[in-house]
């Protein structure tokens, strides 16, 4: 008599308990910026020599209404999401002098001479205390305006240029300047959407161009301009078309300093 065949059902294992490690994803590559030569622009600041700063100075100059604030933020954003680390520095920032400056200016009566003071005084506050500490540290440091406005603004005021250079020999020479340039007429209707005011010093008021706010804000941002294509010629910056879209300026910038820091094209 035939045998009956017997089958047996073989139950999987139960589970473990413990999870199973999981493949990490691959993290995304940080571009490196590329190690450049620093220098002062003159006898520097003592006891910190430019060859000891490893990190990286990137200015973006430009009139109240061209868009600097906007492109830094996203610069800024852009920067540290490749795992780079910031610093924001700009005009009156300094805790020495910052207070004093605004009351000061709040009154419309400075001299010439002593406004660039004020403003030399909080730029050398800021250069020894926080932009080479931070650059040495490796941070990319953001400049929310520089010596080349402070230098424009001088010489529209007729302060000598030679003076200007030894007053400012203390700053260093960034790795990559954007002076974004907008029209004067554009720049009224930015700073009346803005705030719907014209600012006294912006507007070039203690020069007696106009008796009229906003045809001596048209006159002195003419000025200003002027200015700062001429010191393009000596410090070789990079003059950016602000009267187009945020997003076309940003694509702009962030592909200029990926070729100068990080080489990539």
């Amino acid at each position: 008599m035939p045998r009956s065949k017997v089958t047996r059902t073989v139950s999987a294992p139960a589970p473990c308990s413990v999870d199973e490690p999981r493949p990490r994803p691959r993290a995304a590559r940080v571009p490196v910026p590329r190690r450049t030569p620093k220098r002062y622009y003159g006898h520097g600041v003592p006891g910190i020599p430019a060859d000891t700063l490893s990190g990286k100075l990137i200015v973006v100059e430009g009139a109240d209404g061209s868009g600097r604030s906007t492109q830094i933020a996203r610069l800024v954003a852009w920067l540290e999401s490749h795992g780079h680390g910031t610093v924001q520095v700009g005009l009156k920032r300094s805790s020495l002098v910052r207070e004093e400056l605004e009351r000061a200016q709040a009154g419309n009566i400075l001299s010439r001479t002593t406004l660039s003071l004020f403003y030399a005084t909080d730029f050398a506050d800021q250069i020894e205390n926080v932009i080479l500490p931070a650059l040495k540290a490796g941070f990319m440091v953001l400049a929310d305006r520089y010596i080349y406005t402070l230098m424009a603004r001088d010489i529209v005021r007729g302060i000598d240029e030679v003076w200007l250079r030894n007053l400012y020999g203390i700053a260093l020479a960034p790795d990559v300047v954007f002076y974004l340039e907008v029209s004067p007429e554009e720049l009224v209707q930015r700073n009346f959407a803005k705030s719907h005011a014209l600012d006294y010093w912006e507007s070039g008021m203690d020069l007696g161009l106009s008796r009229d706010m906003f045809d001596s804000f048209v006159q002195y941002q003419r000025l200003i301009i002027e200015q700062f294509r001429r010191l393009q010629r000596t410090y070789a910056f990079t003059i950016v078309n602000g009267d187009r879209s945020a997003d076309e300026i940003s694509r702009e910038l962030q592909q200029k300093i990926a070729t100068v820091l990080f080489g990539q094209r």
